[in-house]
């Protein structure tokens, strides 16, 4: 049997974390097992479907590198098959029409609800022979009113329902529009897929699905049914928390690996390991490993993922993610460093790309200030000679390498007996305008020999201008 999964958002809203874990499992699966990964959009929903939306699901897989092998499917081009198969469930007494008001439907609601029963429809239209003149309908499905129903979980093992504790589903609005749980069946079938990996809040969908499925006459797929992501305070994930357009993840600097990689820890282990390759994660992934109980979101922990993304990728893909944010921060890349040379020296500092891009701000443009507290313990009138000698040999040298230039300040620090950290630090803050950055070797390389003396220079003058009033 091949084997086929789909992710099926509905472009009422856009992608986020619970939803991109859920579209990730399907993909991973259908990769593990050289199966077919289908993209449906259930669309059905007019009033509150977006083409925004719809192309921000696009945009968000596209990203993270989920691309469906067949798809997108729209629902509301298959309007028609729907159609088509509730007329013959009507024919066939597999569904009925009911002209229940809505007041009715209330009114039977605040009944059930005052007497302690069980809230849902009573079948009271089941066996209607007539129509009613004048008043709308919708269609029902005749659920089984005994027996049971038995979900077979990837996750949650064996799950058993009461027929008599489902109502029967609304399966077409009076405009004739299908409902979720219709369409999806119908689509199900109609497009072979075997293996339904969604989030635990349809699982009381399922029963009411198979039933479905069985009056079609078509064997179900197998269901799997992931559990809920919470956030840190163990509340439902909301955008407070990390429940946000997954393509802000984008905007903040993360790697798509690396989001991925924290996604499927998110109720999927393999032993101890934390860290995962994209193609890891295919040779490893099993559904039936993913674990029942809810996971945290921690967002902390995505971003130590993402710096170990960073430093493990190749620096020319670095560099090449990098271009957008350091144009972002309008800085002129034709005045600074190549993109790669700077992922190759941030990187094992950064976090993220944005943090990377506001990191080397300096390597592409002056600063107007030298930090206040750095200034005050690194550009002391002790470390004037020493700098102005590195100043003067690192203006005559002839080849601008990391080589060259430790060479010269390893130099200037052996001649004034200075270790070469206590030398190092005020050259940094010199060039940099702050007590962090790259070795300094890597850092002088980057800013260019130019920038590098003009700014010592003024770090020059800013001490002999503090010698001078006493400081």
């Amino acid at each position: 049997m091949s084997i086929r999964t789909r992710f099926a958002p509905s472009p009422t809203g856009v992608l986020h974390i619970g939803s991109i874990r859920t579209a990730l499992f399907c993909w991973l699966y259908a990769r593990h097992t050289d199966g077919k990964f289908i993209l449906r959009i259930e669309d059905t929903d007019r009033e509150r479907s977006t083409k925004e939306n719809v192309q921000a699901i696009l945009d968000g897989l596209a990203w993270l590198g989920l691309e469906p092998d067949e798809g997108p499917v729209f629902q509301t081009q298959r309007l028609d098959r729907y159609s088509e198969i509730v007329d013959q469930w009507l024919d066939a007494g597999t569904a009925y029409r009911c002209y229940c008001s809505r007041e009715e439907l209330d009114a039977l609601r605040a009944a059930q609800m005052r007497d302690g029963k069980p809230v849902r429809y009573d079948g009271r239209c089941r066996d209607r022979k007539k129509p009613v003149q004048g008043a709308k309908s919708v269609v029902r499905f005749k659920n089984p009113t005994s027996g049971e129903v038995v979900v077979h979980d990837q996750v949650r093992g064996r799950v058993v329902f009461d027929n008599a504790q489902l109502d029967d589903l609304v399966i077409a609005r009076s405009d004739g529009t299908p409902t979720y749980n219709f369409a999806v069946v119908v689509d199900d079938s109609d497009q072979r897929i075997t293996h339904v990996i969604r989030g635990d809040d349809h699982l009381n969908n399922t029963p009411r699905q198979l039933n479905m499925f069985a009056a079609l006459g078509v064997e179900a797929p197998v269901f799997a049914h992931l559990p809920m992501i919470l956030a840190p305070d163990g509340s439902k994930l909301s955008k407070r928390h990390g429940a946000v357009d997954i393509r802000e993840y984008r905007k903040q600097g993360y790697l798509p690996e690396a989001l991925l990689n924290y996604l499927v820890r998110l109720g999927w282990s393999h032993g101890d390991q934390e860290i995962f390759s994209v193609e890891e994660m295919i040779r490893l992934f099993d559904v039936e490993a993913v674990n029942q109980s809810a996971s945290t979101f921690n967002p902390e922990k995505l971003l130590w993922l993402n710096q170990q993304h960073i430093i493990a990728a190749p620096a020319e893909d670095i560099g090449r993610q990098l271009i957008p944010y350091l144009l972002d921060a309008e800085l002129d890349l034709a005045d600074g460093p190549d993109p790669v040379a700077v992922a190759t020296g941030f990187r094992e500092r950064a976090q993220t790309l944005v943090s990377m891009a506001a990191s080397a701000r300096y390597c592409y443009e002056d600063f107007e200030e030298v930090d206040a507290n750095a200034a005050k313990k690194h550009l002391r009138p002790v470390i004037l000679e020493p700098l102005q000698e590195v100043r003067k040999r690192l203006a005559e040298l002839v080849d601008w390498s990391k080589t060259a230039i430790v060479a010269a300040v390893e130099q200037v620090a052996a001649s004034y007996e200075l270790k070469l950290g206590k030398l190092g630090q005020p050259i940094r803050v010199a060039v940099t305008g702050t007590s962090v950055s790259p070795p300094i070797d890597v850092t002088l390389e980057l800013i260019g020999r130019d920038r590098v003396i003009r700014r010592l220079d003024n770090a020059i003058r800013l001490i002999e201008a503090r010698r001078g009033a006493g400081g």
